[in-house]
């Protein structure tokens, strides 16, 4: 695997350079999970919950772009 290969992470649902990742063991078997993950699991509940929080609004906020970047592409062949 090279070092540029980005790699889905399970936990935070982003794609991160490998050198980020770790793979580990889970209920489902081995997956890949980010380190900033990781490391935020050995914080305190309030720390966890924050971390948590901007990962939901990261995602939310990609998804959004996502979206209106289809709608957008639809409404130009539709009009074209």
């Amino acid at each position: 695997m090279s070092s540029s290969e980005n790699i889905y992470c399970y936990h935070c649902g982003r794609q991160h350079p490998s050198g980020e990742m770790r793979r580990i063991d889970t209920k489902g078997g081995k997956k890949w999970r980010c380190i900033k993950s990781i490391e935020a699991t050995k914080k305190n509940s309030s720390q966890r919950d924050a971390f948590g929080k901007t990962v939901t609004m990261i995602n939310k906020s990609e998804n959004q772009a996502r979206i209106k970047a289809r709608l957008n592409a639809e409404r130009l062949l539709a009009t074209g």
